[in-house]
């Protein structure tokens, strides 16, 4: 054990000197507006030459700086989280080969080592959901892998496209080429790409069921990393959304899936699936600032995202650890009492996800809305962006309400304690980082600041709608208050928001059920049908009874044999005749 309890302290401690010193770098690209492009010579063979190209500008140096930040301190909560796991070290190696495929395609300004890192993603990602083995956790990962194929194809055709212009290095093209038709289909296959990865409608209901993995890998892998790749790569190719139906479709999708994840997760009671939902809607809301051309700010959000969100997801860890494994809040309950220092910091990451002033998830969230305002959007869209806020506030008071208050509905024997001094060391130093990170990436990204002049009620209408939403969180939760269950009342409609919008059911059986029936109707028809009766049963039979009948010829029987030789001599008989 101590072997391994070492294994995970090295690759803490690597990882995160890492990630320290490229945030350092990424400051000084940032000051000083740097950007170095890398060719390296992989293979020179006679007149061709193999060559892998690496972008570092500020972004992608910061980028990669979080991501290892966060990794580092999911490896070492795993530390304890999966102490009773005899192959800590295979999962550990699962853990690195993750960040490596991130960090290849985070510095990738090439469309084929992107799609290595892309590729790398999904297989290792379908490696950690499958990790618990058991039914629902296969088919979870094959919801996912399949989903994230879809993008896989995308970004293969867009190489294929590519074969148009000089090389894949995309980034030479984008400025100078970009209202060029090739290059509007090369960016519809990005998007479509980065809509798979990114679950965005129709492609959202791989990320919930991505919840079977281990808690350590939904903080770093469905909170943080994985699910930002496609809109990092988005940012990367920004300049194609603009000015064309493209960034119009992505913001109508990209707002339906934030509406819809917030909706869903008012209705749902696995711990971890609320978060998930929670990313989703985080996600559209990404998605659709960066459709509207504010790419910066979607940088900015996918950033302090990343922070509080693995913080949640840590928190929730520590809980279902605690709570032996059941993640339903129902069982929940007066959690702040036997682990107050766990339910502080998940208090601080949902108020930060929340957008409480101040913290973390205030600095970008309260831009973007106020940048909503600013600009040129229909009443559809406003009602998305806000409506979607007020949910997030919704859910997040009746999580809190669910677990933090009340009475504890688990077992009267319960372990309920805060001696995990692993698991609490990665959630106090997040807990850190989403209080003053937000703060200190605004003073860091955005180096002059916006002027952003609203009336007094379009400026307070973003906190009013907060307050509103979670006033309404709380009358939803208050079972004392609708001791009868209003929601059955609405049952239909609650079943439609709950399941998503029947998103998994569409996704699974509403995809492979026709082609299975129709599956089903040809072998019945054709193969065990007539196709076998006229085919080969028939050929089977004449053949058989052709057989029987030269059976009874070869049975060595006296009145055959004359019968057929008096045969032979009258037909023989008859030819020399006609012959004549």
């Amino acid at each position: 054990m101590n072997m391994l309890i070492n294994y995970c302290k090295i690759s803490f401690y690597f990882l995160i000197f890492i990630s320290s010193s490229l945030f350092l770098i990424s400051l000084k690209f940032l000051l000083n507006d740097l950007v170095y492009f890398i060719e390296w010579e992989v293979l020179s063979l006679q007149s061709m030459s193999i060559v892998m190209t690496f972008l570092f500008d500020w972004m992608s140096l910061m980028f990669m700086s979080f991501v290892l930040l966060i990794s580092s301190l999911v490896i070492f909560y795993s530390n304890q989280y999966m102490e009773e796991d005899y192959n800590i070290n295979r999962f550990i190696l699962l853990v690195l080969m993750f960040v490596m495929s991130m960090m290849l395609l985070i510095i990738s300004p090439n469309l084929i080592s992107i799609l290595l890192g892309w590729d790398g993603l999904g297989l290792v990602s379908y490696c950690l959901v499958i990790y618990f083995q058991n039914v629902k956790s296969y088919n979870a990962g094959m919801l996912t892998a399949l989903s994230n194929r879809i993008g896989d194809v995308a970004l293969l055709l867009a190489i294929a496209w590519m074969l148009n212009y000089g090389s894949w290095n995309y980034i030479f093209y984008l400025d100078m080429m970009k209202n060029n038709f090739e290059m509007m289909i090369i960016g519809a296959l990005v998007m479509l790409a980065a809509m798979t990865k990114s679950a965005q409608i129709p492609f959202s209901s791989w990320l919930p069921a991505a919840m079977a993995a281990p808690t350590p890998v939904s903080a770093l892998v469905h909170s943080s990393t994985l699910v930002t790749a496609g809109v990092y790569l988005l940012i990367r190719f920004n300049d194609l959304l603009m000015n064309w139906w493209m960034s119009q479709f992505l913001l109508l999708v990209s707002g339906l899936t934030m509406f819809m994840a917030g909706l869903g997760a008012n209705f749902e009671f696995d711990l971890k699936k609320i978060i998930a939902l929670s990313t989703l809607s985080q996600l559209g809301l990404m998605m659709s600032i960066l459709s509207m051309g504010f790419y910066k700010l979607a940088f900015f959000h996918l950033l302090t995202h990343a922070l509080f969100k693995a913080l949640l997801f840590m928190c929730a860890g520590s809980i279902i650890h605690n709570m032996k494994n059941s993640q339903d809040i129902r069982m929940m309950g007066s959690l702040s009492m036997s682990m107050p220092l766990t339910c502080s910091c998940f208090n601080v990451a949902n108020l930060a996800l929340c957008g409480m002033p101040f913290l973390a998830g205030f600095y970008s969230k309260d831009l973007i809305l106020e940048m909503v305002m600013l600009s040129y959007v229909n009443i559809f869209v406003f009602f998305l962006f806000f409506f979607s806020t007020g949910l997030t506030v919704c859910y997040s008071f009746r999580l809190c309400f669910y677990s933090m208050t009340g009475n504890f509905n688990s077992s009267s024997l319960h372990p309920l304690n805060d001696s995990g001094w692993v698991m609490l060391f990665s959630i106090c130093f997040l807990m850190v980082m989403a209080v003053i990170g937000g703060s200190m990436l605004s003073w860091l990204i955005f180096l002059n600041p916006a002027m952003i002049c609203l009336p007094l009620d379009m400026k307070l209408l973003t906190l009013f709608v907060c307050l509103l939403g979670g006033f309404i969180g709380y009358l939803l939760s208050n079972v004392g208050l609708f001791f009868i269950n209003k929601a059955l009342y609405f049952y239909n409609f609650t079943n439609f928001v709950g399941s998503m919008w029947f998103m998994p059911v569409i996704s699974t059986l509403g995809v492979v059920n026709y082609p299975l029936k129709l599956g089903l109707y040809s072998y019945k028809s054709f193969d065990q049908g007539w196709s076998e009766f006229f085919g080969s049963q028939m050929i089977y039979m004449q053949l058989k009874s052709y057989s029987l009948y030269l059976q009874e010829f070869q049975k060595n029987n006296l009145k055959i044999y004359l019968l057929s030789y008096m045969l032979w001599f009258i037909i023989l008989l008859m030819l020399v005749v006609m012959v004549n």
